[in-house]
């Protein structure tokens, strides 16, 4: 379950962490009873109680309770975080973290960096994580490039699968409803002598609603026939597969594969006439990885061998009218892929703390292809082959100078050949009260992210030369537990600059057949804000409340306008309820207070509240049935302007595991 305050916040600390871009493989696949410790803040199994920095711990109960068809509204229970799908499931769905811009979200998947190199922002787009089997997501916020490297300006999330332990472990389940909407996901996990396996797959089909303008009613009063409907189809799997070679070396295989086909809508501006049109989007996520963990020294010194890779396809069939009855029919492909290997060592240092130390190498390539269907035909076209190399050395010390004091500190220096070069630090202290319940935490640092390769080599809007952006922040917490650790209380202030922010824009450095302009680094940016969560076993084993809320400030240093789509007030309040032995009944509201949809303060979205319920019932040891009424009250509201969100909808299941 959702674990805030003293056992969800947890933090990074780094001595310098380092970005290689993946946990080190003991980091996540070693077996770690929840909420005890963590993995993703320091890259090796850290006790949440000696971390510095906020991180939130969502277990695999609360995924199960998501729907399959949107498994990222999970984190919409995490404070700092904000969630904006585009137009119902399947579309982009896009997360951001204390205000940062959605680029500066890292995401790792079992360790292994999975960001889209060939977006723009290289960003990962929410729309392919599959509800495979998640043994826990883990939400690491705050500037983390000393410990990950590029993209972790906001923060990190670490989505972790399940790791085979034990006996054979099998679970099946399916789902329907609304919007025609059926699902369903199976997994087998378990251990077999020096051999250990998981592997889990899912599916989901619905037939959608119609994103551009679906119950919205100025757009909606002035169509002449009805929208058409906008469905989508996603499936996924993901296996690991370990085989301890001795007490002392261990060696696993692992990977992730996700795809996602969607008809999407037009985006919406002043020169489309045809926004609802029959668009399509298909995308594919691929994800593997090989690692060997040997302990040497009669463990003093444990050494992580890992090599990975990754590959997104993107393509895109946009058909569409600038001007009626004339139609554009253009398709687009994106090819990006990462292939880095990496090395990791964790040094004990006795009482002088643990010393993780490492060095990575990585290459991320681009292809992006388009031609014309109507009303010119034209052959494939090769916009950008391009790739670049970069090379990470990383340190990061945590130790405890003095009884219940926790410290941590780190450094970081990323090398991009033929481009920027730059190094990070942070750290971060957490004190622990004696017999008090109460933990005080800080961390400080620096974040970095590098050029994306369409940011310098797309033909109509790249630049060469530009730098890396950059950004320095902090935070400062209480984590507090009372009545026996019945009430979990956390509050944390974080304040963020940015600078060297790319933007598109109009400046010298374009090329002259840059008519309208070019990517740039000119912007300036500032957020800060409170997160405060708590939980709280009002009356154990029948009432429990659990709610988070965040104030956010998000500003362009240059205009002084708020940043687009961050909601200055947003938060979750749910409850828990279990009358009888077997059965849960979870009411809850999500709040989101009003925002812009577009930059420059255009579009502004009103504030609105969603009322979600779900209730299961335990039928016996095997079997459980499930139901979910989302958006109760049949609230209109939008994430993106002119895009449609839910109605009131209703979704059924049964689970089974044995």
């Amino acid at each position: 379950m959702f674990v805030p305050s003293c056992r969800m916040l947890a933090a990074s600390v780094s001595f310098c962490a380092l970005s290689l871009g993946a946990v080190h493989a003991q980091t996540v696949t070693d077996p770690i009873p929840l909420p005890d410790f963590v993995v993703t803040a320091t890259r090796s199994p850290l006790a949440i109680s000696e971390a510095g920095s906020a991180i939130s711990v969502i277990t695999a109960e609360d995924i199960e309770k998501e729907s399959l068809k949107s498994p990222a509204e999970v984190l919409r229970r995490v404070p700092g975080v904000t969630v904006t799908e585009t137009g119902g499931a399947g579309a982009t769905t896009t997360v951001r973290l204390r205000g940062a811009e959605s680029g500066h979200t890292l995401v790792l998947i079992d360790g292994i960096r999975v960001n889209d190199p060939s977006t723009d922002s290289g960003e990962f787009d929410f729309s392919n994580l599959a509800a495979v089997d998640i043994e826990r997501i883990e939400v690491l916020r705050g500037p983390q490039s000393a410990i990950y490297g590029s993209d972790a300006i906001g923060g990190v999330i670490n989505i972790i699968t399940r790791k085979g332990k034990g006996a054979p472990r099998f679970s099946v389940g399916v789902e329907g409803g609304s919007y025609g909407t059926a699902a369903g996901r199976a997994a087998v996990s378990g251990s077999t002598g020096p051999v250990s396996y998981a592997f889990s797959t899912t599916g989901f089909d619905t037939s959608g609603f119609s994103r551009y303008g679906y119950r919205i009613g100025r757009i909606e009063d002035t169509l002449s026939s009805p929208l058409e409907k906008d469905g989508a189809q996603r499936v996924g799997a993901a296996g690991r597969v370990s085989v301890a070679i001795s007490p002392d070396v261990e060696f696993e295989v692992g990977g992730y594969m996700s795809r996602n086909n969607a008809a999407i809508d037009n985006s919406v501006s002043s020169f489309e006439f045809l926004p609802d049109g029959p668009s399509k989007t298909r995308q594919q996520l691929y994800e593997g990885h090989a690692r060997l963990t040997a302990s040497t020294f009669e463990g003093i010194l444990k050494n992580t061998f890992l090599v990975s890779g990754s590959r997104t396809d993107r393509d895109y069939k946009l058909i569409g009218s600038y001007f009626l009855p004339s139609l554009y029919w253009d398709e687009y492909g994106y090819e990006g892929g990462r292939l880095s290997a990496e090395y990791q060592g964790d040094l004990k240092l006795g009482s002088f703390g643990l010393l993780t130390f490492g060095a990575k190498t990585e290459q991320e390539t681009l292809l992006s292809t388009s031609r014309s269907v109507l009303p010119f035909p034209t052959n494939e076209i090769e916009n950008v082959d391009a790739s670049q190399n970069t090379r990470s050395v990383y340190a990061l010390h945590q130790f405890s100078p003095i009884e219940n004091l926790h410290l941590s500190l780190g450094g970081r220096i990323d090398d991009i050949e033929d481009g920027d070069s730059f190094g990070t630090w942070r750290a971060t202290a957490a004190y622990e009260i004696p017999n008090s319940g109460t933990k005080l935490r800080t961390s400080v640092g620096t974040g970095a992210k590098a050029p994306t390769l369409y940011q310098k080599f797309d033909p109509f809007s790249g630049t060469a030369g530009l730098e890396s952006e950059r950004s320095i922040g902090f935070d400062v917490g209480i984590d507090q537990s009372l009545a026996d650790d019945r009430v979990l209380l956390s509050a944390t202030f974080f304040a963020n600059r940015f600078r060297n922010l790319i933007a598109y824009g109009i400046a010298d450095t374009c090329r002259p057949e840059q008519t309208f302009g070019c990517f740039i680094n000119v912007n300036r940016a500032r957020t800060s804000g409170i997160e405060l969560s708590a939980d709280v076993d009002v009356v154990p084993s029948w009432f429990r409340m659990k709610a988070t809320y965040t104030y956010l400030e998000a500003f362009d240093e240059e205009t002084d306008l708020r940043l687009a789509r961050r909601p200055e007030h947003q938060g979750r309040l749910g409850f828990e309820f279990t009358p009888i032995q077997g059965l849960s009944i979870e009411p809850s509201i999500v709040l989101v207070g009003s925002r812009f949809s577009s930059p420059g303060e255009v579009y502004e979205l009103a504030p609105y509240a969603r009322f979600d319920v779900y209730a299961d019932y335990k039928l016996n040891d095997t079997f459980s049935i499930y139901a979910r009424a989302e958006n109760l009250t049949d609230a209109d509201y939008q994430e993106v302007y002119d895009y449609g969100t839910a109605g009131r909808s209703f979704y059924a299941g049964l689970r089974a595991t044995w």
